[in-house]
């Protein structure tokens, strides 16, 4: 009995480990992993001992993993509708969240959507992050009362991904897109999920990189995708 927890910790520490690297992960899904090599690498990293049963740990995970396969392509075919908008001179106004902050942007919310002024919120459980054109971060900061203001940033760019209904259904699309824009050295000062808009806003500086890292994720998903 023991002999057989003793295996299962074994497995779930090897799962773990390649759940914990996603270039492994992506890897061992697609097959192009030297399952010595890894089982070596888990085995440095986590204080097993036998090499043995963590190749079979991998190997087995690997074949759960092949079943999902796919569900890379569903990503893709998500990309492959999508399109990009771009806004520049964004600002982000963040504030403490309190009742009156809601019920005082009740009112200016009214008012923008009278002007056909975008203008976004989210609420956490410690603040309130209000997206919206820098234009209008002196009414918000006067609106919610500079006191209740815990932060504001300026010199922002949002770029919006426009992907097809689909992506309400199709899990990994978000994280497949930070990924690409982590791999190219970009830290998205927000990032915000609206229906089927996934809004990116990064700096200024970021801009021209962000905007070439999303379209080329479009760009290579009508690549591989050429013919279905």
């Amino acid at each position: 009995m023991a002999k057989s927890s003793s295996k299962e910790s074994l497995a779930e520490k090897t799962r773990n480990y390649i759940d914990a690297h996603p270039s492994i992960k992506d890897c061992v899904s697609k097959g192009l992993i030297n399952y010595s090599s890894l089982a070596r690498l888990i085995m440095k990293d986590s204080g097993i001992e036998n090499e043995e049963a963590v190749m079979i740990a991998c190997r087995r995970y690997a074949g759960k993993l092949g079943i999902t396969t796919d569900h890379e392509t569903s990503i893709l075919r998500i990309l492959k509708d999508s399109r990009l908008e771009m806004r520049t001179k964004t600002c982000i106004v963040t504030a403490k969240n309190d009742w009156t902050v809601l019920h005082k942007m009740d009112n200016l919310f009214k008012d923008l959507w009278n002007e056909n002024s975008i203008m976004q919120i989210v609420q956490s459980a410690s603040a309130v992050t209000i997206i919206a054109d820098k234009s209008l971060k002196d009414r918000i900061t006067d609106t919610v009362g500079r006191f209740n203001v815990i932060k504001i940033r300026e010199n922002l760019v949002e770029i919006a991904v426009k992907s097809p209904e689909r992506i309400v259904d199709t899990s990994g699309v978000i994280a497949y897109l930070i990924t690409n824009l982590s791999n190219a050295g970009i830290n998205p000062e927000e990032v915000v999920s609206c229906h089927t808009d996934t809004i990116f806003i990064v700096g200024e500086s970021d801009m021209i990189n962000a905007y070439t890292v999303l379209t080329r994720c479009i760009q290579n998903a009508e690549q591989a995708l050429e013919g279905q």
